[in-house]
């Protein structure tokens, strides 16, 4: 045997040498595929065959039963992965850099070193005096929680740059004896760090991330403890004895080694080592049959066990789901830690039963009941539904009751571009959903079954509700999912009504009741090493609820046991000496806006970690903080978010509610302190509804407001003393003074877009004008202003007479409630399938793997990429180079910019998917850009605006391209003039302008477009006009365009962007254009609107163009 293990040894000690420096950063599927699916086939491959013991466990030549037991006995999880890891860290020759977001391996570390640890952060007051002498002593330093960056100080330690022949090592600008048993060990607990190359070169990467396997054994272990604490406590003694025998086995084994070598010549004569020899023998036996005895009743132990593991299961699947909320905001950050004890607690919550079925299917639900509660009420509103959502997914699939091509399908929705609805009660887009999704087996002859019962779908479709309506024909008899599926395609704007109903079928109604917990309800889960951590929103003041609660139990500022600090001006000191005294002697410490003290954070991590433990029992702290606005902007450290209980407050949503609330910044005495008192009364209540109206109005995106601004009640407040002291002052009600007070200086101070100006200044017309006082104004239809009534009396009023809440209210078309919801059930789907697990190696069970996917759009997208344009080729055909032939050599410049930058980027992932280039961040943002279908960032940079996604992104490229190649072959005016399709629409409106200009020698700043919507369509120009062009491809949104009246007029409902005739746009005199019965109709490249404005058109109304400015109406190069 050990001739054969002699030849076989240069192979294997290669195996394990690479196993050790290449697989620790790998997850587990990672280091099956590199060591099953390369190494071995790559090894077999060879020429020159190297002798290897064939399917060799590295483990085996690098550890023992024995070792492994004893990291066990120390707290290492006892899961494949953990002992891999362990294994790793004890051989490595580099140091050791442990990525352990969950704590797992440090906890094992400090058990296993003890006080021998030398615990040390980066940055920490006197850190390299520690290591200093560490290094001298030949101690084990662990640098805990590092970054992705580390103080070059220490680069000729992880370098182990050594002078002297070894015996020395320079920090900074001393000399430090270097002791050869020193030991450095690395932490991070970021979950995907990014380290440089030579940090990575230096050290061995081990990653200790939980696995979703071994989190669900140790998390059944918790349930047996719970449920069957006999079994457990017999379960670790039988693990701990096992562990045992196995140490002692090998001490036996090693001193009875080191006496047979130390033996003389005849060693029979040696009685002590005989005897010896006899004891081995005695207690191996002895053990051995312990072993045995051990192992039948293990059998059965586990076999109970098992009972219990459907729970672990779920408690393992949630953690995870919870792991990723934070791809939605960074705010979402929970501990492991945390979660034990929610998952804990939810045993005692469920209901007891006799039978071990009922009682783990109790067990279950309380666990996800729990873990949603506990969360839940962290989360923005908008955010509950995904989270919810996406669990009954995952629990889904987790049980195998939903097919995964069909989540693909409505998660992805990949319809197929440029076909034409046969029906009038659905869009293209639609249809191209409903042909996409007739491809799979399921929905097969779906496409047919609409067309030929086109009036049974119509009235579905129409329905006012449809997820509540049953599915004509056998349609009715899928499955929950399939008809989500079905519904997406016909009417996405239910989605999120539907996605609510699925949920609560599949979980139940008490997951989808919106019910927030009470405050102390959540105060009893705090404690110590629990704080409360408050996430702001405009004009809810969270910690009130602190404050009357401490009332009640004897915390307040009198009392001396409540500290309430404001972070910001240099207070920082007093909240850390407020924490200090706090965590000794029981108190409540606030720390309110710490969002605004960037710097302090990681010093309040380490206090709020320190205090965690020994200190007093009543010692507790709540933090509040602004969210950021963007995840590249969030301050808040990971160790302050992940064990507190996150608590979210928003203003209440719907106009009733927010007009109450607005009122309720005053009180009866504002009523009576006016001596106009009935003036007074009716423009603050119109006041009111005014700032009620541009508070929701944000609900409906870019056509509410094209930016987001921080209206605010200090707004309105301010805003009723202006009202207050001009009254006071004038005989006549000031309108058009009060107007631009409040439209351009007290909200009109936040607003940055000239567009966005006008529509307040028109809100403030509509409501603010001598009719509120003098005869009866409808602020909305159906809602008129109050009669003189005191503060009771317009709260009652508003209660018993504000119609139901509906676009109407803000001036606008119900369409863009529709258009609100599509937009949202978009953006909720594609959050749920950013958070879906991704199998990256290779695809099983006919799933095709991210790799694969990403794989085949590459090559598409590459086979479909034409030839760049021939600039020198296409200069030469011209020239007379014309306004609009300028225009077409920066449209076919910028178009080369993008296209080149496609196939470059296209080309290095291939190379990187092959292995033959280092995968990059960028390359990997370009990955996950084409499996989620979305534009990648680094084509954004140089494309034009668009909210598509990236198959229907490239669909409309290829028909830039085709455009753009029909201009260029003669470089004449096209006939009509795909607006939408220019990189700079702008510059082309621009060149019609310059050339009426150049022609008749006019100043081009005296010049102005004029724009005559014709009754044709692309189809009937044969030739473009003598001056001016006509343009195509515009949309209307919020309004439609009358062909046959020639004017604006309301929308069609479920029209959400009717397409525009063909325009016949021509400069004119700027004193020749007529303003009279015309409305100013913005342009905007995309659906955006705001950054992406083109231009003006001044479009025929016969309605007051207020109506249109309010609505919202504008029109979109591209929908």
């Amino acid at each position: 045997m050990f001739k054969e293990q002699a030849i076989t040894l240069p192979g294997d000690i290669l195996t394990i040498t690479a196993f050790v420096s290449y697989v620790g950063c790998f997850t587990k599927t990672y280091r099956t595929e590199l060591t099953d699916n390369n190494w071995t086939p790559f090894l077999k491959a060879q020429a020159v065959q190297i002798p290897r013991t064939p399917n060799l466990d590295p483990l085996t030549m690098l550890t023992d039963g024995a070792s492994i037991a004893t990291w066990n006995n120390e707290g290492l999880p006892n899961d494949r992965m953990s002992i891999e890891n362990a294994t790793i860290l004890v051989n490595a020759e580099r140091w050791p850099l442990i990525i352990d977001p969950q704590l797992q391996g440090i906890k094992w570390m400090k058990t296993r070193y003890g006080d021998a640890l030398k615990l040390v952060r980066l940055g920490q007051r006197g850190y390299l005096d520690v290591v200093e002498r560490a290094i001298s002593n030949g101690d084990v330093v662990l640098f805990e929680n590092i970054g992705e960056n580390v103080d070059p100080v220490l680069d000729p330690l992880l370098g182990r740059n050594t002078i002297k022949k070894g015996t020395a090592i320079k920090m900074g600008d001393k000399e430090v004896e270097y002791n050869k048993d020193f030991r450095l060990i690395l932490h991070t607990k970021l979950a995907n760090p990014h380290y440089k190359p030579e940090m990575q070169a230096q050290t061995t990467l081990i990653n200790f991330t939980v696995t979703i396997d071994g989190l669900e054994d140790q998390l059944l272990a918790e349930v047996v403890k719970s449920e069957r604490p006999d079994l457990e406590e017999l379960k670790v003694q039988l693990t701990l004895q096992q562990n045992q025998f196995k140490i002692t086995l090998k001490e036996l084994e090693d001193s009875l080694l080191a006496r047979l070598s130390a033996a003389g010549g005849n060693f029979l004569g040696d009685t002590e080592l005989v005897e010896n020899l006899e004891t081995t023998k005695k207690t191996a036996q002895e053990i051995e049959e312990k072993v045995k005895l051990a192992e039948v009743t293990e059998v059965e132990i586990n076999e109970a066990r098992e009972h219990y593991r459907p729970a672990g299961a779920r408690g393992s699947l949630l953690y995870f789901i919870l792991n990723d909320l934070n791809k939605i905001n960074p705010l979402y950050q929970f501990s492991l830690k945390a979660f034990n004890v929610v998952f804990n607690v939810a045993f005692e919550r469920a209901e007891q039963s006799e039978e071990v079925k009922v009682r783990i299917i109790n067990l279950i639900d309380s666990i996800t009941y729990s873990v949603f509660n506990y969360t839940s009420r962290g989360l923005f509103e908008k955010d509950k539904l995904i989270f919810s959502t996406q669990c009954v997914f995952q629990i889904l699939l987790h049980s195998k009751e939903i097919a995964k091509p069909e989540l693909d399908f409505l998660l992805r929705f990949p319809a197929k571009a440029d076909m034409t609805s046969p029906v009038d009660f659905l869009a293209n887009h639609s249809w191209g959903a409903i042909k996409a999704l007739s491809d799979m087996e399921e929905f097969n002859n779906l496409d047919r079954d609409i067309e030929g019962s086109a009036k049974r779908w119509k009235k579905f479709v129409e329905s006012e509700t449809p997820e509540n309506e049953k599915f004509p024909q056998e349609w009715k008899n899928k499955t929950s999912l399939q008809k989500l599926c079905i519904m997406r395609c016909l009417r996405p704007d239910r989605m999120t009504y539907a996605c609510t109903g699925f949920v609560e079928e599949k979980l139940g109604s008490k997951y989808v009741e919106a019910r927030s917990i009470e405050f102390a309800t959540s105060f009893d889960e705090s404690g110590p090493a629990t704080p409360m951590f408050f996430t702001l929103s405009p004009g809810v003041d969270p910690l009130k609820d602190v404050e009357a609660h401490g009332k009640k139990l004897g915390f307040t500022l009198d009392s001396g046991k409540f500290h309430n600090v404001s972070l910001g001006q240099g207070q920082e000191i007093v909240a850390e000496n407020s924490l200090d005294r706090a965590s000794q002697e029981g108190h409540w410490v606030i720390l309110q806006n710490v969002h605004l003290v960037a710097k302090w954070l990681p010093i309040l991590e380490k206090k709020l970690e320190q205090y965690s433990e020994g200190s007093h029992d009543d010692y507790r702290v709540f933090i509040s903080a602004e969210p950021a606005p963007t995840p590249e902007s969030h301050i808040i450290p990971q160790g302050i978010l992940e064990n507190a209980i996150k608590i979210t407050n928003e203003p209440p949503t719907g106009m009733k509610p927010n007009i109450r609330k607005s009122m309720d910044n005053f009180n009866q005495d504002t009523m009576e302190m006016c001596a106009k008192e009935a003036e007074f009364k009716t423009i603050w209540f119109a006041l009111n509804y005014f700032h009620a109206v541009i508070l929701e109005r944000r609900k409906f995106g870019a056509q509410g407001w094209n930016r987001s601004y921080p209206f605010n009640d200090g707004d309105l407040t301010i805003s009723v003393n202006v009202l207050y002291n001009y009254l006071e002052n004038n005989n006549k009600v000031p309108w058009e003074d009060l107007r631009y007070l409040f439209g351009e200086i007290m909200y009109g101070g936040h607003i940055t877009d000239d567009w966005d100006r006008r529509l307040c200044r028109t809100y403030l017309e509509e409501y603010i004008n001598p009719e509120l006082v003098d005869g009866e104004l409808a602020l909305a239809p159906g809602f008129l202003t109050p009669p003189n009534s005191d503060f009771n009396g317009y709260h009652t009023y508003v209660l018993e007479n504000m119609p139901a809440e509906s676009p109407n209210l803000y001036g606008m078309h119900p369409n863009a409630e529709i258009n609100f919801l599509t937009q949202t059930s978009d953006a909720m789907f594609h959050t749920v399938l950013e958070m879906q697990p991704r199998d990256t190696g290779g695809g099983a069970g006919g799933v095709v793997s991210k790799d694969e996917k990403v794989k085949q759009i590459l090559d598409d997208i590459m086979e479909r990429l034409p030839e760049e344009f021939n600039m020198i080729e296409i200069m030469g055909k011209v020239e007379d180079k014309t306004p609009y032939v300028v225009v077409a050599f920066q449209e076919c410049d910028r178009m080369n910019t993008l296209t080149n930058e496609m196939k470059r980027t296209l080309k290095e992932l291939d190379l990187g998917l092959k292995g033959e280039l280092t995968i990059t961040s960028d390359m990997e943002d370009l990955s996950n850009s084409l499996y989620l279908d979305v534009i990648p960032e680094v084509w954004n940079r140089r494309a034009y605006p668009s909210t598509s996604g990236l198959s229907i992104w490239f669909a409309d490229l290829q028909q830039r391209i085709k455009e753009l190649e029909n201009w260029t072959t003669d470089l004449s005016m096209p006939n009509t003039m795909w607006l939408g399709g220019l990189f700079n629409p702008q510059s082309f409106l621009t060149a019609i302008m310059q050339s009426l200009a150049r022609k008749n020698e006019w100043p081009l700043d005296k010049m102005a477009l004029s724009c005559d919507v014709t009754k044709k369509n692309r189809e009937d120009f044969g030739s473009p006009p003598r001056e001016g062009a006509y343009v195509f491809g515009l949309f209307m949104e919020g309004a439609r365009w009358d062909i046959q009246t020639g004017v604006i007029s309301e929308s069609k409902l479920k029209e959400l962007t009717p397409a525009m005739p063909i325009i016949f746009v021509k400069a004119l005199p700027l004193d020749k254009l007529e303003t009279r019965n015309m409305y100013g109709c913005p342009v905007y490249k995309t659906k955006i609107r705001g950054p992406t404005f083109v231009w003006t058109f001044n479009l025929k109304t016969k309605e007051k163009a207020s109506k249109w400015i309010v609505a919202g109406v504008a029109l979109l190069l591209s929908v």
